[in-house]
């Protein structure tokens, strides 16, 4: 089932313009996440961006303010 799973998250086609993918470009896809297709020029990206929460202030850099 696991198997299942992880096959069902790479696409085997294009899903903006259905070009076929080959069977590296599959195996690229599933290790780095993100493809180009080579027919359309669209970005396939399996990860969604990581949502930035407003609430959480990035830390200070505190040797940029130190004498």
């Amino acid at each position: 089932m696991a198997q299942e799973q992880k096959q069902s998250a790479v696409f085997d086609s294009c899903p903006h313009c259905g070009h076929k993918l080959s069977p590296w470009q599959q195996v690229l896809l599933s290790v780095d996440r993100a493809l180009t297709c080579k027919n359309c020029w669209y970005r396939i990206i399996l990860d969604p961006p990581a949502k930035i929460d407003p609430e959480v202030k990035p830390k200070e850099d505190k040797s940029k303010f130190e004498d």
